[in-house]
């Protein structure tokens, strides 16, 4: 059996992860080797880590997902704000936040109670929705980080208008990840 590690998320439009990307640079600056950064290309919005999965069981996971993004119509979320967890005397994530409506905690749910139904093993800390920046090295000098992290904000960004939900592959490499869109699941159309 063919096994993929998967997980679903919001895509980043190119123009935001450009911004994100200015930002994540000041930082680099100040923490270069102390932070693993993400790449702006792999941020993204994750609503459900699937972790290994049988890629026979994708089609199913597809319209299960179908049948969620079927009953919730596109929304906006703002992005703009940073952040630490678990906090800020012991950095192990930087993270940009995500000012949610309701909509996508809704969307969150009943993608999490969609999954559950497969048999995907269910989240152990509520949704809490941010986009990663890097994440700090185990043997990282907190110390140099910490005087860098105290005082760097982040105003508003800009919006992501959710539209679709995408199924996407993850590819560990030495480089770090690599992520392929298996599925784009569009949410439920608004009549005219």
């Amino acid at each position: 059996m063919s096994l993929i590690r998967a997980f679903i998320a919001l895509e980043i439009p190119p123009v935001l992860q450009n911004i994100i990307a200015q930002h994540s640079a000041i930082l680099q600056k100040e923490a270069p080797h102390i932070v693993r950064w993400v790449a702006p290309v792999n941020i993204h919005l994750t609503l459900k880590f699937l972790g290994e999965t049988s890629a026979a069981s994708l089609q199913e996971l597809v319209h299960a997902l179908a049948a969620v993004t079927a009953q919730q119509p596109p929304f906006s979320i703002s992005v703009g704000g940073f952040g630490v967890f678990p906090n800020p005397k012991r950095p192990r994530v930087l993270w940009i936040g995500i000012q949610a409506p309701p909509e996508l905690g809704h969307l969150s749910h009943a993608i999490e109670t969609a999954c559950a139904r497969l048999g995907y093993p269910a989240e152990e800390k509520p949704f809490n929705p941010h986009l990663t920046l890097g994440r700090v090295r185990e043997d990282a000098d907190q110390t140099r980080l910490r005087p860098a992290l105290q005082n760097y904000q982040i105003g508003q960004l800009g919006a992501i208008n959710v539209e679709s939900v995408t199924l996407f592959r993850s590819d560990l490499r030495p480089q770090g990840p690599s992520y392929t869109a298996l599925a784009h699941i569009p949410l439920a159309k608004l009549d005219p």
